[in-house]
């Protein structure tokens, strides 16, 4: 008997080509779209942002082609619950959250392998680059995918054990071209279809906005202050901002002035040179391990590693220790760009593998 793969199907050419892999590999798949979002208010934005019913409609296309039976499964309390609402406090908190890496453990993973027996199958897919593999220790780990460019290990590393064991990405052995070619070759017709690169629940890039609009806290105009507590101006609300930030502050200078701080004790944001936004170290929480076990706590167990602070960023050489229960300190040989609260440190070794990852505190 054919082993039954569940595969998200996004209407998207990545996902689409995972699943053609897939049978080729003799395994019985059944796409689904996970229904996580739907917001009428950018309807009007056009074919660009189409909303979640087009890609549906494109992800029942490609299931039509594939010859495989294709179900729209209901998952979106469950987003807004664990993703939504947690961007929403995550900014208002004055942190920069990353909602793909909480989305892809808590809903993509965790709520759809939940919904798998219904279907008799024992594994998912998907259409993310990245390539799994269980290591001598017994461990199951991510590593960087054939088409680096296109890693997406940044955005995964918080995957559990469990989960690691049960998923495919047949898509991690591919650069993303021969992915297009694979998909144009076989009359998939989303083959020249273009990435997404936004947000999916905020497709106009509106993060203020949407904020106000799902929260029942009014936001506030503040100061924009230096280092030192000097009034500059004013700012829109601290929502409006991340550290590392140049453009749209709405003030002027003479010269380029970075957001280098969130204050949200006195509704501040700091402003100040580009020296001010690099640092060395880190501390973060959240931690989860994947290639290898927690280490001991303490400085004496420090280990070598290579650390990434955001997606598209070459990871850098640094040494790593546990200072507690559930956090790391991260302290890098270079300094780093816009260290930035409530988004992702990732650790790797030197052959690729992902040791782990925490959320920047």
């Amino acid at each position: 008997m054919k082993e039954k793969v569940v595969v998200g199907l996004s209407g998207g050419v990545d996902s689409s080509v995972a699943a053609h892999l897939l049978l080729e590999q003799g395994y019985d798949v059944i796409g689904v779209t996970m229904q996580i979002w739907q917001d009428e208010r950018y309807s009007h934005m056009g074919k660009d942002f189409p909303g979640q019913a087009a890609a549906i409609e494109d992800a029942r296309k490609i299931a039509e082609t594939l010859g495989i039976p294709y179900y729209v499964l209901d998952f979106k309390d469950v987003f807004k619950r664990e993703v939504v609402d947690y961007f929403v406090k995550e900014y208002l908190a004055g942190r920069t959250p990353n909602p793909c890496v909480v989305c892809n453990r808590r809903v993509k993973w965790e709520a759809l392998l939940l919904r798998t027996a219904e279907f008799g199958a024992n594994y998912v897919a998907t259409g993310h680059y990245a390539q799994i593999h269980k290591l001598e220790n017994g461990r199951f780990a991510l590593h960087t995918s054939k088409g680096i460019k296109k890693d997406q290990t940044y955005a995964l590393y918080n995957l559990t054990q469990s989960q690691l064991e049960h998923t495919i990405m047949p898509n991690g052995a591919y650069e993303k071209d021969e992915i297009r070619s694979i998909a144009e070759k076989n009359g998939i017709g989303v083959f020249d279809k273009p990435d997404s690169q936004e947000i999916c629940f905020i497709p106009d890039k509106d993060y203020a906005g949407f904020i106000e609009n799902h929260s029942d806290k009014k936001l506030s105009t503040g100061n924009f202050v230096d280092k030192d507590g000097n009034i500059l101006g004013k700012h829109k609300g601290i929502t409006h901002y991340t550290i590392g930030q140049r453009k749209g502050l709405g003030i002027a200078f003479g010269h380029p002035v970075f957001v280098s701080e969130i204050r949200t004790d006195t509704n501040e944001v700091v402003l100040g040179e580009q020296d001010d936004i690099f640092g060395t170290n880190l501390l973060a929480d959240r931690v989860n391990w994947m290639a290898m076990a927690p280490t001991e706590i303490g400085k004496e167990h420090t280990f070598e590693a290579f650390g990434k602070i955001r997606y598209n960023q070459m990871a850098s050489e640094c040494l790593v220790y546990r200072t507690g229960e559930d956090e790391i300190f991260v302290e890098f040989k270079n300094p780093q760009r816009a260290i930035t609260k409530g988004q992702s440190v990732v650790l790797y070794d030197e052959e690729g593998y992902v040791i782990g990852g925490g959320t920047i505190k």
